[in-house]
């Protein structure tokens, strides 16, 4: 490439010119890319939410976010970003990636109808200078504006002396008279085009050469046509590149992308003469002169765009079906992270969602130990069957290796969470909702340590003889499934109103029963109904109980309230500290 380039460069002085507009504009891409990252935090998120949760909204979001931030490699970024993490589907992201592709289509507008018109370096000069200086500047709001005005400077500047180079260059050689005409001209310039963007990175870059290379007459229409089919085609391998890094996820929608570009491009290849016929009479209700090309051009590249979501928005369902059905996750003997993957990394909310989407399935997978080491089954465990009846239907102990089942469905998670964590930017750590999260994964981690220990004395004293010290145990287990299925219900929001308030209430009672359980197990042996070593065994176990069911309740504070975060944390301000509720037992006990 760079040996090309020398070459370039030594055959004609003009070929500099060219060469630097392109990298003058490459760069100035950078930089807008650079300027837009600085506005992605805080409410993105929200904003994602709200304008993708119907596909017209998706593909809308995907128009206007390609047509300010001029770059749809940046959007299709930021779109793995967000489905890697699990804050959007694959429906959704196929439509912003089929939004933006029908948005690029306004670069070739601006280029054509006003960069090849006016003096555009004269608008260049002053952006670049408010740019710069507003890059020194130290709020971060600041300098994401300078870098987005550094960037549109340097696009314009780049334009500029792409249309200078190509003029001068026409006085030295005609690339157009190695134009070929007809489908072998079409499938060869598609190629062309389809290697350019490859090896540029931006699709934009490319329509840029075609527009001022097409108004300098250095190429034919024709083969211009061809070349857009291909850009548009090869703009998906900055998504295929950018899906490397992601899960199942990013790279189903990367093929999405791909599939959508390969069907719209050889439509366009296919049907070129119904097209150039389409273009030709909207040109003409609009205004647009039958010999301005660059024009017609950006209309043409508008229209294929615009046919290839027609064609596919109605197949979206089929096509996800079978993107999910081609592209999984690798199997592996352990569990392995959905969702912490280096595209979450890029933003602060998908990074604080995907550590989120990864604890709720640890948290999912942690119900399941609970269950099977309470000798219970998880249907058993969350479903409408009263509790009492589902102790009798399981009644006796069962075999289960808790060791085993931690090692292959909690343990690599857990380690890959804290691993992620300590990747994100310093400013992510130190969040308050990130911590939150931690502490309810280290919440977690107590009450399967908690299970653990039950695990062994329950076995043996749910089968005994001993009547008395049976249903103990099974009073252990009740009280247990108790919790779980009210902090289920808080969790799924069929409990809207629960709060962490609410959630101190249930603190409350939970003291509460342990005093009077404590009072019970003095009565029972005394009367000897059971023996001191049972009683020392069941005073332990209880307290194991009651530290499970502290920290998931904890878990659910921690876990289930991140959304409205203001309310939450003006709530944890008042909540109840432990030894506050102890006192307010002791109160109540005078």
């Amino acid at each position: 490439m760079l040996a090309i380039l020398a070459y370039g460069f030594w055959l004609s002085p003009d070929f500099k010119a060219i060469a630097a507009g392109v990298a003058i504009f490459l760069f100035g891409m950078l930089a807008l890319e650079e300027g837009f990252r600085a506005f992605t935090g805080g409410t993105l998120e929200q904003i994602l939410k709200r304008s993708t949760n119907r596909l017209w909204k998706s593909l809308s979001f995907g128009i206007v976010t390609t047509t300010i931030m001029q770059s749809s490699s940046l959007v299709s970024v930021i779109t793995i970003s967000f489905l890697s993490a699990g804050l959007i589907g694959l429906s959704e992201g196929l439509g912003i990636v089929f939004g933006a592709n029908l948005g690029t289509t306004t670069g070739a507008w601006l280029v054509a109808g006003f960069g090849l018109k006016v003096n555009i370096a004269a608008y260049a000069m002053p952006m670049l200078v408010f740019g710069v200086i507003l890059i020194f500047q130290s709020a971060k709001k600041l300098k994401g504006l300078g870098y987005i005005l550094a960037g549109l400077g340097f696009l314009f500047l780049g334009i500029h002396y792409m249309k200078e180079g190509f003029e001068t260059f026409r006085e030295t050689i005609n690339l157009a008279e190695y134009a070929v005409s007809g489908y072998p001209g079409l499938f060869l310039f598609a190629l062309i085009g389809v290697a350019a963007t490859v090896i540029m990175q931006s699709s934009h870059a490319t329509l840029v050469i075609i527009i001022t290379a097409l108004a300098a007459q250095q190429i034919t229409y024709e083969n211009a046509l061809a070349l857009a089919i291909g850009a548009n085609i090869g703009t998906t391998i900055t998504a295929i590149l950018g899906a490397l890094g992601s899960n199942e996820k990013g790279r189903q929608l990367a093929g999405g992308h791909l599939i959508f570009n390969v069907v719209t491009g050889f439509v366009a290849i296919l049907f070129i003469h119904q097209f150039k016929s389409s273009v030709d009479f909207i040109s003409g209700i609009v205004g647009i002169g039958e010999q301005d090309y660059t024009l017609k051009l950006a209309v043409f590249h508008t229209l294929f765009n615009l046919a290839g979501i027609l064609i596919m928005v109605p197949l979206i369902g089929r096509l996800v079906h079978f993107l999910e059905k081609v592209i999984r996750a690798a199997p592996s003997q352990f569990a392995v992270p959905a969702y912490l993957n280096e595209s979450a990394l890029a933003f602060a909310d998908t990074a604080i969602e995907a550590v989120r989407n990864e604890t709720l399935r640890v948290y999912d997978n942690a119900h399941e130990i609970i269950a099977r080491g309470l000798s219970l089954g998880r249907s058993d465990m969350f479903s409408d069957i009263p509790i009492e009846d589902v102790i009798k239907r399981h009644s006796r102990a069962l075999a289960f290796d808790f060791d085993a089942a931690y090692e292959r469905d909690i343990k690599s998670l857990y380690g890959a969470i804290i691993t992620f964590c300590a990747r994100v930017p310093a400013e992510v750590q130190s969040s308050h909702e990130l911590s939150r999260i931690r502490t309810a994964n280290q919440n977690i981690i107590t009450v399967l340590k908690g299970i653990k220990h039950l695990q062994k004395n329950m076995n043996e004293y749910i089968n005994s003889d001993n009547a008395y010290i049976r249903d103990e145990y099974n009073r252990i287990r009740s009280r247990i499934i108790r919790v779980i299925r009210r902090l289920d219900k808080i969790g799924s929001g069929s409990e809207p109103d629960v709060t962490v308030l609410s959630l101190d209430a249930l603190k409350l009672t939970l003291e509460e029963n342990a005093a009077i359980l404590n009072e019970r197990l003095e009565r029972l042996i005394r009367s000897h109904h059971i023996s001191a070593d049972m009683g020392v065994s069941l005073i332990n176990d209880s307290n194991y109980s009651y530290e499970i069911i502290r920290n998931l309740i904890s878990v659910s504070s921690n876990l289930f309230h991140a959304g409205a975060r203001a309310e939450t944390e003006a709530e944890h301000m008042i909540a109840l500290e432990d030894h506050e509720i102890s006192s307010v037992l002791e109160e109540k006990a005078k």
